[in-house]
């Protein structure tokens, strides 16, 4: 039950974060894990972000997104992981209100962010293997810049819709979030007053800004198999796919834990494993996307071969 009833706007308050787990013999465990994967993280992104920017063979369109995703990456897992870790080591899970609506502003943001990108690549694909004649003119250095700055425009507007929304609701003292880190619908679940038209929007708009890549995604992969199952030469054909295959696999993980977290919350009535849940896409998915992309890719594993060899003879 809400003990008084508060207007955030005026009012200062914090919200307690639960985290994983209230077991205090695993937190050393937990902070270790994550501490790992947060850094792997980050230097698997690193790499394949010099890796595109030292090699001039890798200024193409395909890798100016890609360069955008582990950037994408980098900063969604830094928005949640290191508050995590600092609460872990010091033993408060305190986190403002403030901080906590800011929090779910911008993984909101990155979020659909990732859901563009993820999109706008599959469509660099289609025209690559659909209209390679025409590639170079559609797909110039202009229309990827755009192509960017749209996404980034429609992802910045979701997150401070769902944010300027969450304002106009009153909230209850004694606020506890059964998560690692804040998520707009999470923080809709504390308020007092009525947030039915809040739940709508983050419905709609996920629906919308989340499904729209998706079945453009599925529209370019339809006319790509298409094309390529056309092509006489067995040789065009897997090359053709392995240009296609870290893409694939990244869309297929990405949107694959974000469908299973959503269903498994249906499902699921411990709020504890549907936060253990939401660790295989809001992590999992940022850390394996460099390792996938240097495995499957040929001109990506030569890149990240000079990168490597260069920092080394430095040493």
């Amino acid at each position: 039950m809400c003990k008084m009833e508060v207007e955030n706007k005026s009012v200062v308050f914090d919200i307690f974060l639960h985290g994983l787990t209230d077991d205090t013999e695993l937190q050393p465990f937990i902070f270790g894990l994550f501490l790992c994967m947060y850094l792997i993280t980050i230097f698997g992104n690193l790499l394949i972000m010099l890796a595109i920017i030292c090699d001039s063979h890798l200024h193409t369109p395909m890798y100016f997104f890609l360069s955008h995703l582990a950037f994408n990456d980098m900063y969604l897992i830094s928005i949640t992981v290191p508050k995590m870790l600092v609460n872990i080591q010091t033993q408060d899970q305190r986190i403002t209100f403030a901080g906590c609506l800011s929090q779910g502003c911008f993984v909101a943001v990155c979020t659909i962010f990732e859901c563009f990108l993820l999109g706008v690549m599959a469509y660099d694909r289609f025209i690559a293997i659909c209209y390679p004649l025409r590639y170079t003119v559609l797909m110039n250095p202009c229309f990827c810049v755009i192509l960017v700055l749209i996404s980034l425009f429609f992802s910045i507007a979701n997150g401070l819709l769902h944010s300027l929304m969450v304002l106009h609701l009153s909230f209850c003292t004694d606020l506890e979030i059964l998560h690692f880190f804040c998520e707009i619908a999470q923080i809709l679940k504390l308020a007092c007053s009525d947030n039915l038209i809040n739940n709508i929007l983050i419905f709609v708009t996920a629906s919308i800004f989340a499904g729209v890549p998706l079945c453009g995604i599925i529209f370019s992969y339809v006319h790509i198999v298409s094309t390529v199952l056309k092509m006489p030469s067995l040789e065009g054909k897997y090359k053709a796919f392995s240009t296609c295959g870290s893409h694939l696999s990244v869309v297929s993980l990405y949107y694959g834990t974000g469908f299973g977290v959503y269903i498994s919350s249906n499902v699921i009535d411990s709020p504890k494993e549907i936060a253990i849940a939401s660790v295989m896409y809001s992590i999992v998915p940022p850390m394996m996307n460099p390792f996938i992309y240097s495995m499957r890719n040929r001109n990506m594993k030569e890149a990240l071969k000079k990168v490597i060899g260069r920092k080394a003879s430095l040493l």
